[in-house]
């Protein structure tokens, strides 16, 4: 074995060593402060199809609401920019810019973490009427699911700090 690999295995060694002795445990081990969330969460009923999107990918990523203990409120505001325009004044890509403003409270409206979380998508619109409003669809249920990632992300970021159920 050359010096290098067995240098480079002792280094990943001494290193998990490391963090195993610093306290950190991963937020979704069997000890996690993420286990405060998982089943645990009920988003706000949804308005439009962006929302059911982004309430798919919440339930995806924390459980279904079954034993929900705590509300998620939520606002999901997105803003439409040409960003791709011909010499001839036709615009063939959109950038969708979202944001999602978020409460998670208790069961008696006590706001525990808020936060806003953004982020972008696009689609173009080189085709037919069809393809560009299936892009455009498309583009939306995916900035949703991003936005849902990253709210998720903040919660579980938030989740040591959260009352255990």
């Amino acid at each position: 074995m050359s010096s290098r690999r067995l240098l480079g295995r002792r280094a990943a060694l001494l290193g998990a060593f490391a963090l195993s002795a610093c306290g950190l445990e991963p937020i979704y081990g069997a000890k996690g402060a993420g286990k405060r969330l998982f089943g645990k969460v009920r988003p706000r009923d949804p308005d439009t199809y962006q929302d059911f999107s982004f309430n798919t990918r919440i339930a995806e990523r924390l459980g279904p609401d079954e034993g929900a203990v705590f509300d998620l409120d939520y606002r999901l505001s997105i803003g439409v920019v040409a960003q791709a325009i011909t010499q001839e004044q036709v615009t063939t890509r959109y950038s969708l810019n979202g944001t999602a403003d978020f409460v998670l409270k208790d069961r008696n409206g006590k706001a525990l973490t808020s936060g806003r979380v953004s982020t972008f998508s696009s689609y173009s619109t080189t085709g037919t009427t069809i393809a560009t409003l299936t892009a455009e669809a498309d583009a939306r249920r995916r900035l949703a699911r991003m936005l849902a990632d990253q709210v998720v992300t903040r919660l579980l970021a938030a989740s040591p700090d959260l009352p255990e159920t």
